[in-house]
């Protein structure tokens, strides 16, 4: 009557090792669905006379400015500052001589705003 019983116990134990197993892997993993990238209106525009650029949040998701990057560029030439995020006076971003290039009417800008996720902002304007 033994040997009857083993192969039950055994088909038993295994159902029961491969749920136990299927629930610790599902419970280990991490959810597939990652919340969605911010997405924003956002445009940019300079002003050589002011020395400044400006870039305008319009529309669409709060952004956290801990996770925002920016990059500039001048015809073509990085800042040799880029702006930190968020900044105010920072090295390089007052109307002096550390601007480099410097901001003239006319002047290509590319400026680049973006998460560690997603670009928000890639475009140019031309300094007025």
């Amino acid at each position: 009557m033994q040997r009857g019983i083993s192969p039950v116990v055994g088909v038993a134990l295994l159902a029961f090792l491969t749920i136990l197993l299927a629930l610790t892997v599902g419970a280990a993993v991490p959810s597939l669905s990652d919340e969605p990238p911010p997405r924003a209106q956002l445009s940019v525009s300079a002003n050589a006379s002011a020395d400044r650029i400006a870039i305008t949040h319009h529309s669409g998701s709060a952004l956290d400015v801990t996770d925002l990057r920016v990059a500039v560029a001048v015809d073509g030439t990085e800042l040799t500052h880029q702006p930190p995020v968020p900044f105010f006076a920072a090295r390089g971003f007052r109307i002096a001589s550390t601007n480099n290039p410097t901001l003239d009417p006319g002047a290509t800008v590319a400026v680049t705003v973006a998460t560690d996720r997603t670009i928000l902002l890639d475009t140019t304007t031309t300094a007025t």
